[in-house]
């Protein structure tokens, strides 16, 4: 395994404070929000929407709503120059609502344990340029119970 660049090594640090950000026990959306650059954007893969300035904490607050005890557990992480990507999984119980853009799933107390891998580049100044996110959103439905049964799960 080689040795990281100084730059590589500010981006891992970068985006490990990002990631902790979201925990929560930890949750700070507003200083979530201030790791991205003017013009960066957060892009939901799975929900097919791209969020920039303040909205980009959106998901932060939706998924610790829908999980309070969320928790990412990173796996592993990948650098070249300025993107980082990162393997990891999703991890908590659903106790709240899950708002989705096709509407809301009520809490069903179930875990969950769901894949992600996450795409970012950071630029010069240490702060993320574009964050996309790819969620396996059909794992995280059938893991709290609703993905045979998804229209009869959502509220409208």
């Amino acid at each position: 395994m080689r040795a990281l660049t100084p730059e590589e090594t500010r981006n891992e640090r970068v985006i490990r404070t990002l990631y902790s950000l979201a925990e929560a026990k930890s949750k700070d959306t507003p200083k979530f929000v201030s790791m991205f650059a003017d013009g960066g954007y957060f892009n939901d893969e799975a929900a097919g929407k791209k969020y920039y300035g303040n909205d980009i904490g959106i998901t932060v607050d939706v998924y610790a709503t829908a999980f309070p005890d969320m928790h990412r557990e990173l796996y592993q992480l990948y650098f070249m120059d300025d993107v980082v990507v990162v393997e990891l999984s999703l991890n908590g119980t659903h106790k709240g609502d899950l708002v989705l853009p096709a509407g809301t799933i009520p809490p069903t107390g179930k875990e969950m344990h769901t894949p992600c891998c996450d795409v970012f580049h950071v630029n010069k100044d240490g702060k993320v340029v574009s964050f996309d996110c790819y969620v396996a959103v059909p794992i995280l439905l059938e893991q709290i119970g609703v993905f045979m049964n998804l229209q009869a799960a959502f509220r409208r």
